[in-house]
């Protein structure tokens, strides 16, 4: 069990996967306890937006310094300030908690990160949100997977 925790731990720091990958895979594909796979799943995935908000100065630093990922970056960028500026200039941290928790490609705990530290939301509040996003994200993408295979068991019968 432990060698599909380190699985589900890695899944989750897999930009764009996050837990919504990790949570699919540890219920139906490693068969362990949704309880365990949450708790995992959640925690792990809080950690990666602490750690991307934590090192973002320097990952900006990296990615500049390449002609061409700078193109590409400087969209990027762009995009997540204009999804996110309006929604936290109303709303605050709970704008971003939101953000973070749509179980949906381009949020996340990596683009919430970087759209805090773009807009420069200080660390307390972008932890706030993160949790909140997070604890969001993955009761949605656990209550998903538990209610799909419970109305999968309705049409496929187990042997």
């Amino acid at each position: 069990m432990i060698n599909e925790i380190i699985k589900m731990i890695a899944i989750t720091f897999v930009p764009t996967l996050e837990l919504r990958a990790s949570i699919p895979y540890g219920i139906f594909a490693a068969k362990i306890s949704w309880l365990i796979v949450f708790a995992v799943c959640v925690v792990a995935n809080i950690i990666v937006g602490i750690l991307i908000y934590l090192l973002m100065d320097l990952i900006i630093k990296i990615i500049t310094k390449i002609p061409v990922i700078t193109k590409v970056w400087d969209n990027y960028v762009a995009k997540t300030q204009q999804k996110i500026q309006k929604g936290v200039d109303k709303y605050g941290k709970w704008a971003l908690a939101i953000f973070i928790g749509i179980p949906l490609p381009g949020s996340g705990v990596y683009t919430g990160a970087l759209a805090a530290y773009l807009i420069g939301l200080r660390f307390k509040k972008f932890m706030v949100a993160n949790v909140i996003g997070v604890i969001i994200a993955g009761i949605a993408v656990t209550v998903i997977c538990l209610t799909g295979a419970s109305v999968s068991n309705i049409f496929i019968k187990q042997m």
